[in-house]
């Protein structure tokens, strides 16, 4: 008898336990990606740094997700890629690469390390093997082209013209003050930087098309979306469509996280 009403004990407790346990599983569940990839690294491009992802990092953390944003120099290809692969070594398990603009090249150089399960370009350039982000990016003429300005030691600035009509054009004056305030010269040699094995060719990739980009022709990232056989996504944005749009920016990276190791 004692041993039946102990039983009894048991069952009782944990159907009163019940409505409590469910709730919680749901909404893990709802937080984090089901697949195994849990950290995104997250690769600026040109004329930024890693603050250019400010506005997506606390959307993917409240996902669940371990996020790092990748200080790349961009002094050279080579230098922007040991970054990189510096930042994918120090970290456990699988890892989601996701590269905004000429961060594109990077992430298609170091993401063919081991750990990486995914790609994702934001508005970015995905070169093949031989070909470089100058060599993409001119191959299409866009509005921002005349607006770079070189100086003594090869490196390119962005003048405050360029910043506000053909960089950042749909963000609030106050951010455009603040992006040409702060923006990161890049080195013409890292431009010039050519990829040896995309991969892309082996990741799964996803691809954001920046619809109203001036610094990226919209026609060419189509372009690359398809070649590289991308899931696509294309919203009316600028260059910077992480801080335009940084909601729609983080539900792509948190789809490709849950889906990149299934692939």
């Amino acid at each position: 008898m004692q041993v039946f009403k102990f039983i009894r004990n048991v069952m009782a407790t944990c159907a009163a336990l019940l409505p409590i346990i469910v709730p919680a599983a749901k909404a893990t569940a709802q937080t984090q990606p089901t697949a195994g990839v849990k950290t995104v690294l997250l690769v600026h491009g040109a004329w930024a740094d890693g603050s250019s992802w400010s506005k997506v990092i606390p959307l993917l953390e409240a996902k669940g997700l371990h996020v790092v944003a990748v200080q790349i120099p961009l002094t050279s290809f080579a230098d922007d890629v040991s970054a990189t692969q510096r930042a994918i070594a120090l970290e456990d398990g699988p890892v989601l690469l996701v590269g905004h603009s000429y961060g594109g090249a990077v992430i298609t150089e170091a993401g063919n390390d081991s750990k990486v399960a995914g790609l994702v370009y934001v508005s970015a350039v995905a070169p093949d093997k031989g070909e470089s982000t100058l060599a993409l990016i001119t191959s299409v003429s866009t509005p921002i082209g005349s607006e770079l300005r070189p100086d003594k030691s090869g490196f390119l600035k962005l003048t405050p013209k360029g910043i506000a009509e053909d960089f950042a054009q749909d963000l609030s004056a106050k951010e455009i003050a603040i992006l040409t305030a702060t923006q990161v010269p890049i080195s013409v040699a890292a431009m010039k930087g050519e990829v040896t094995t995309p991969a892309w060719q082996s990741k799964p990739s996803w691809y954001i098309i920046a619809a109203n980009d001036r610094a990226i022709s919209p026609d060419l990232e189509a372009a690359q979306a398809k070649k590289i056989g991308a899931t696509t996504t294309t919203a009316p944005s600028s260059h910077v469509i992480m801080l335009a749009q940084p909601a729609r920016v983080a539900d792509v990276i948190f789809d490709a996280a849950s889906k990149a190791s299934s692939k």
